[in-house]
């Protein structure tokens, strides 16, 4: 029941501050780039997979010499390098994963590596996309406590499925009872808790849970 982070290619300034995530992670992947990502930060990589056509020759050196095990692919390949570090967690076991390194630069990637986290909700994983301005989860029919996060204090929630039904919210400054919701609406953004929690719940379809900052701000 292992926690993993997978650390992509994506841009190092969306990246947040790696080391505050490592008390509770079991094992850390790299996917090209990002495994020297991880080895900058001082952070023992258990795996490093992918094409690394993204590194530099003395990156990719350090990522080989450093890295407890690796596995190298040929560019010409049907997976992208984040699929190929996600089928690694699901083989050593993760219930639980953190994304980093996955959003900010091409939009084609970042809209796909976010409905990876279907994938990872059927395998009844828990899978968290992390950068310096968002966290995004996906979440299944049910009932959830939501706390306060200072670093992210905007909470929107928005239907992954073509409409999520019954949606209730308590405890934040725009509450909601029994609200359906379809693709399109805006009616679910930048909602802010009152207290230090609060509960939503809903009870059919796929809602994405997105907790960010205004990045002007922080």
């Amino acid at each position: 029941m292992s926690v993993v982070a997978i650390v992509g290619s994506g841009p190092k300034a969306y990246l947040p501050k790696l080391t505050d995530y490592e008390a509770e992670i079991d094992i850390w992947i790299g996917a090209d780039l990002g495994g020297y990502r991880v080895i900058n930060e001082g952070i023992t990589l258990d795996y490093a997979v992918g094409d690394f056509d993204s590194v530099t020759e003395k990156q990719k050196e350090s990522i080989l010499k450093k890295a407890i095990h690796t596995d190298a692919y040929d560019q010409m390949k049907n997976e992208t390098d984040l699929e190929l570090a996600l089928n690694k967690a699901y083989e050593v076991g993760a219930k639980k994963i953190y994304l980093f390194g996955i959003t900010g630069g091409r939009l084609d990637h970042a809209l796909i590596n976010v409905q990876l986290l279907y994938e990872m909700i059927n395998k009844n994983i828990r899978g968290i996309i992390i950068d310096w301005s968002n966290k995004i989860e996906l979440k299944k029919p049910g009932t959830y406590i939501q706390y306060k996060n200072s670093l992210y204090p905007y909470i929107s929630f928005i239907p992954f499925t073509k409409e999520v039904k019954h949606i209730s919210l308590s405890g934040f400054i725009y509450s909601l009872s029994n609200y359906d919701v379809t693709w399109g609406s805006t009616r679910l953004i930048s909602n802010e808790l009152k207290l230090e929690k609060g509960e939503y719940s809903f009870d059919e379809g796929l809602l994405l849970v997105i907790q960010s900052c205004d990045t002007t701000k922080k």
